[in-house]
């Protein structure tokens, strides 16, 4: 799985003019090998000619990765990371040197100064984004262990509704939440829990603070988790007590932005498309200006990755994306509606793995 992953690297290079690449993003070395440590704790050196591969890390990995990673990929042991990695591409006979174009400058101007390629016009080349861009067409193993985080998430998210209470503040809500999906078996959350209740709602990600939870008052609770090294990105919004009339129309109206959109998709698709049916029905309940972020995003070893489906987004969608859909209304000083599902594309639809969780609007009474 691992050597054709970076097979498929390799065949993308000549579109960079390059025969060589440097990968530094943890999320990146995870998905090209299994390595297990973050940016910053190693790096991957691809080469074209003999199909070299050398993962170049230090002693802290060593022993896991004799026996772990894939035949055909070098393990390179060293804490001069880039020092070993300019050797490596001297050897790899790598006359132009892809790189991550989200490298810090100062790494940039290390290998500006210490690669030296095949002839004097020999070069580093910025790639932009090349192995996210795999990354975001799913396999099915992927998509396994997505469906798995995110149902986890959800059974998390069942069980806090039932220990919900009004006079809790939004971080012992959060914490609760925390703590229940982690008895599940998530390791750890990929972002900061959101709960944002009452005139806080307003705030798209405005994270948990010591405001208590009162009636009459929403709450928007947006949470994921890694499970098995991938996440799940949700939002629930409910009502505690008695909610305003128009308070409960607008809520329909971000429901019907969601199923809107989540009807536009299939492969093929524009992404820009999927992003405008959520806006066109906002804009005709004149809630338009109180929409203000892209309908979604995909999601998998990070909990942001593209496509983007914003408004402007050119790109087709894919078989094996998995996207979220989080259409949203945010009233300043009044209240805030988020509905979040993890939607995967298919052929000819979608497979929704957040649908046994109701979009209806649930009343807390208690």
């Amino acid at each position: 799985m691992y050597l054709k992953r970076i097979e498929k690297v390799r065949k993308n290079l000549t579109i960079f003019n390059a025969d060589g690449m440097l990968v530094a993003d943890g999320d990146n070395l995870k998905y090209l090998t299994g390595f297990l440590g973050g940016t910053g704790d190693g790096l991957l050196l691809i080469g074209t000619a003999e199909q070299k591969a050398a993962l170049i890390t230090d002693a802290r990995y060593e022993e896991e990765l004799r026996t772990s990673l894939p035949d055909g990929i070098d393990l390179l042991i060293t804490r001069d990371y880039y020092g070993v990695a300019m050797l490596a591409a001297k050897r790899f006979k790598i006359n132009n040197l892809g790189f991550e174009d989200t490298l810090p400058f100062k790494i940039f101007d290390v290998l500006d100064e210490n690669f030296e390629g095949q002839d004097e016009n020999s070069d580093i080349v910025p790639i932009p984004e090349l192995v996210e861009w795999l990354r975001q067409v799913k396999s099915e193993d992927e998509l396994v262990a997505l469906r798995h985080s995110t149902q986890v998430a959800i059974q998390a998210y069942e069980k806090l509704l039932d220990q919900i209470e009004v006079g809790m503040t939004e971080r012992q809500v959060a914490n609760r939440l925390d703590q229940i999906i982690k008895d599940l078996g998530a390791t750890s959350a990929s972002f900061e829990t959101i709960v944002a209740s009452g005139y806080r709602g307003a705030l798209p990600h405005g994270e948990a603070t010591d405001k208590p939870l009162a009636t009459g008052e929403l709450v928007t609770i947006d949470f994921g988790y890694f499970v098995d090294g991938y996440t799940s990105d949700i939002t629930r919004t409910f009502g505690i007590g008695t909610i305003d009339d128009g308070v409960k129309r607008a809520y329909q109206v971000v429901q019907e932005a969601n199923q809107a959109a989540i009807h536009q998709i299939k492969a093929g698709t524009l992404a820009g498309d999927v992003d405008q049916a959520a806006r066109n029905v906002i804009e005709a309940a004149e809630y338009g200006k109180y929409y203000t972020h892209a309908t979604g995003h995909g999601v998998g070893l990070a909990i942001h990755e593209g496509p983007v489906l914003s408004t402007q987004a050119e790109e087709r969608l894919e078989a094996g994306m998995l996207l979220t859909i989080e259409p949203g209304i945010y009233i300043p000083g009044a209240f805030g509606i988020r509905i979040e599902d993890d939607i995967i594309v298919t052929p000819s639809g979608v497979e929704n793995l957040t649908e046994q969780l109701t979009t209806d609007l649930v009343i807390i009474d208690r």
